[in-house]
């Protein structure tokens, strides 16, 4: 009896240390992320700047430029939420023209977040977007969308760190 109560007892305290120790995800997390980051794409050449965390913040700008003309833009801010980080995203024709419902961005909690790495998916569940470090001067931007017929198409943005 002795023996079983200890092994509860252990188990308990065990438990107890394991869930204590695991934090909630901050916008420090992400600092990875950091960073002037360029790529040229069939859409254009692309450059993606992303501050440093401050405060429970992050902010980013996007620009998408084919032949010398704006294709589109794009302003991100992650904030730290209750639940963790969360992507508030716009986008913008030339112009600075939203896309967006002024009172509505799009809206991309991160669901997972390793060791630079994190994952943000769109409320309905139909859009992620997955920014992974791969190495000092490299970082992939991973999106993924479910189209109307069900099936899931992927685009791979390979930056690389420019500042």
């Amino acid at each position: 009896m002795k023996k079983i109560y200890l092994f509860i007892l252990l188990t308990a305290s065990i438990a107890f240390n394991a869930s204590a120790q695991q934090q909630k995800a901050s916008i420090n997390d992400l600092a990875f992320m950091a960073g002037t980051w360029t790529l040229k794409h069939e859409w254009g050449d692309m450059e993606e700047f992303w501050g440093k965390p401050m405060g429970d913040n992050m902010v980013s700008t996007f620009r998408c430029v084919k032949n010398g003309k704006v294709v589109f833009y794009e302003f991100m801010a992650i904030e730290q939420a209750v639940n963790g980080p969360v992507m508030k995203l716009r986008h913008f024709n030339k112009g600075s023209i939203g896309w967006e419902d002024k009172n509505k961005p799009y809206l991309m909690p991160a669901v997972k977040i390793t060791a630079n790495q994190v994952v943000f998916e769109s409320i309905d569940k139909r859009v992620r977007i997955t920014y992974k470090r791969i190495s000092p001067l490299k970082m992939d931007c991973i999106l993924d969308e479910k189209g109307k017929d069900g099936k899931w198409k992927k685009d791979v943005f390979a930056y690389t760190l420019s500042k």
